[in-house]
């Protein structure tokens, strides 16, 4: 066990449930911890953003505990609320289905069914992968509309994982146009080799896109016909997900994209904005 970590933690622990500035001397006889310790590790908090220090010097828990507790408890809601539309996708394709958020230049898993098939691609729960180079995070940036600067900001340099991946920010920025005109990303063999996928933006009653769901597919059976049968009903789940929310069309903001595929496209795409 890392036991500065573990003392951090504690530190943290104690201040959240004390709900008031607290004095170097109180915590460490709260903790049993050395004065200059207590000190040290506070300062540290501090420095991290976990923590403030106010006038009296004493010190209390920032809002970014708050910000990451809200956030977790949004994860495990989004995911209990969305499981049921997913698990249907997942028995209508007898693929690889996920939920993923984004997170930074990357996205997260928090759901996912497994192919029952003998050849299918693997995920896990928790897992991440760059956003650039997976359908989920692809479908999730065409949906923030952001321009080729914010996108730069965002992702800094493209890494490239197989021949395959777009490490040109200029390359990236137009295939995220041209999925906000199809509604669905595509990913083939870019994160991994052998592996393809497709992702679509889920959105809350606000019109913010908030999740995606993706397939990710043996490229042996990834087929031009299969793969626009496993899109049309991939938009069908990303609709049902995102009306789960509370999503309503006439939520759509006036810079909405009017995709030139209806019937491939998602209901709305959100306002164009800085990263």
């Amino acid at each position: 066990m890392d036991s500065t970590l573990a003392k951090g933690l504690s530190v943290i622990d104690w201040l959240a449930r004390q709900q008031r500035p607290c004095g170097v001397s109180e915590v460490a006889r709260a903790l049993g911890l050395a004065r200059s310790n207590a000190h040290r590790t506070l300062q540290t908090l501090v420095a991290c953003g976990w923590a403030v220090q106010d006038e009296r010097s004493a010190y209390r828990c920032s809002l970014r505990l708050f910000e990451l507790g809200m956030q977790v408890e949004a994860s495990i809601d989004l995911t209990s609320r969305l499981h049921p539309v997913l698990a249907g996708l997942a028995r209508a394709t007898g693929e690889t289905i996920h939920l993923a958020v984004l997170d930074g230049a990357e996205i997260v898993y928090l759901d996912k069914f497994d192919s029952p098939l003998p050849v299918a691609a693997y995920s896990r729960i928790g897992g991440r992968a760059p956003a650039h180079c997976a359908a989920s995070g692809k479908a999730l940036l065409a949906a923030l509309c952001l321009d080729e600067q914010a996108l730069q900001a965002r992702l800094g340099p493209l890494t490239g994982h197989t021949p395959h991946t777009l490490t040109d920010m200029s390359a990236l920025a137009e295939e995220l146009r041209l999925t906000r005109l199809r509604g669905v990303a595509e990913n083939r063999q870019e994160w991994r080799l052998g592996v393809c996928g497709l992702g679509a933006p889920i959105f809350d009653a606000r019109g913010e896109p908030v999740a995606a769901v993706g397939m990710s597919v043996p490229s042996i059976r990834f087929t031009r016909t299969q793969s626009r049968e496993w899109a049309a009903r991939m938009l069908d789940c990303a609709h049902d997900a995102s009306r789960s929310l509370g999503f309503r069309p006439a939520t759509a903001r006036p810079e909405s994209t009017h995709p030139a595929q209806p019937a491939l496209s998602h209901p709305t795409s959100p306002r164009r904005r800085a990263a």
